[in-house]
């Protein structure tokens, strides 16, 4: 590779907020400085939190849920009614 084209490379903990697990990978998201920090094996890691993951998908798990952040779920119950 050459030096000096490639963004910085390294550790970073990907969060799900549905369950509060995470896994660390490399990524150039290292280069982030507003990401929060956690400590794994002694080392302080940047962590990106994700809506959904393999641990919470309803494809991987076999159950279904809703997901919803933004209220689009909640907006469409109060225009068009409970859904069945």
């Amino acid at each position: 590779m050459k030096k000096g084209i490639h963004p910085e490379y390294g550790p970073v903990a990907f969060r799900d907020i549905a369950t509060g697990n995470f896994f660390v990978t490399q990524s150039t998201l290292i280069r982030r400085t507003n990401l929060p920090n956690i400590e794994v094996g002694g080392v302080q890691i940047p962590v990106v939190d994700a809506d959904i993951t393999n641990e919470s998908h309803p494809f991987w798990t076999g159950k279904i849920r809703v997901l919803d952040t933004e209220g689009r779920v909640n907006k469409f119950e109060r225009k068009y009614g409970v859904r069945p």
